[in-house]
């Protein structure tokens, strides 16, 4: 069974990881059974896990007056050609923000890591970053539930210079929300989904 991290699924990402899987396999003279998971990004345990990662932020420092659920952009063209990730990017968006039942002022979806001249989907994170500042709020907790763990996009890209950019704009009280990494709540998740895409193969 193989299970790329990513809970979204991208042409770009997922089925990337799994090309390498397939071209190692056409080197191999006595194949393994295989099967593959394409995504899991509405999976009660990993809707479960993020959640309570957002809580236990909350329960050590308060909630925030606004949140930014950001996940890693997309080109609108891949979109239109059938790529399900933006959908179920909001999908993921949804039902952590129903599991959360949060009072927070409002909860935002935007899309980072845009470069060339193309048009990406959006709205853009840096964008939604700015004008929380320019708003003057007070409180942001942001959020990359697209990232299993944590990496240079989410710790530099969000993290460090996303913070520049909303504090720069005039706000204030901003905090990262660690990507689960190795969370035990997460551990679980991932078993839990293991151990459902493997059924037949277990007794």
């Amino acid at each position: 069974l193989v299970i790329p991290l990513y809970p979204q699924y991208a042409a770009s990402s997922a089925a990337t990881a799994l090309d390498a899987v397939y071209r190692t396999l056409l080197r191999t003279r006595n194949m393994p059974a295989l099967r593959t998971l394409k995504h899991y990004h509405d999976h009660p345990g990993y809707i479960g896990a993020l959640a309570s990662s957002v809580q236990d932020v909350w329960h050590e420092d308060g909630k925030p007056s606004r949140v930014l659920l950001s996940f890693h952009g997309l080109p609108e063209r891949y979109v239109a050609a059938g790529d399900p990730y933006e959908q179920q990017c909001r999908k993921t968006a949804t039902l952590l923000s129903d599991r959360l039942e949060t009072d927070t002022e409002r909860i935002d979806l935007g899309f980072q890591s845009r470069f060339g001249r193309e048009q990406w989907i959006g709205l853009e994170t840096a964008k939604l970053l700015k004008d929380a500042g320019l708003a003057g709020t007070t409180g942001l907790d942001v959020i990359c539930p697209g990232f299993a763990a944590d990496c240079l996009e989410t710790l530099e890209e969000v993290a460090i210079a996303g913070r520049k950019i909303f504090t720069e704009a005039g706000g204030s009280g901003f905090r990262y929300v660690p990507a689960l990494n190795r969370r035990l709540d997460h551990i679980s998740a991932l078993a839990e989904i293991a151990i459902e895409n493997m059924a037949g193969w277990l007794n």
